[in-house]
């Protein structure tokens, strides 16, 4: 699965490959465990991380 930020694919992104969750673009990728990613997720949904 991939997923751009934007509705152009010269955008960052955000990539499940394998056991991992890449985000961002080339030389700039950030990557999670799976388990990472989805304590992101439980912090988004629960209202503990939001819109800056």
């Amino acid at each position: 699965m991939k997923v751009y930020i934007c509705d152009k694919s010269c955008c960052p992104a955000v990539e499940v490959v394998g056991n991992e969750v890449l985000i961002g673009e080339a030389a700039n990728t950030v990557r999670l465990k799976k388990n990472e990613w989805n304590k992101l997720v439980e912090k988004i949904q629960s209202g503990e991380l939001g819109s800056i």
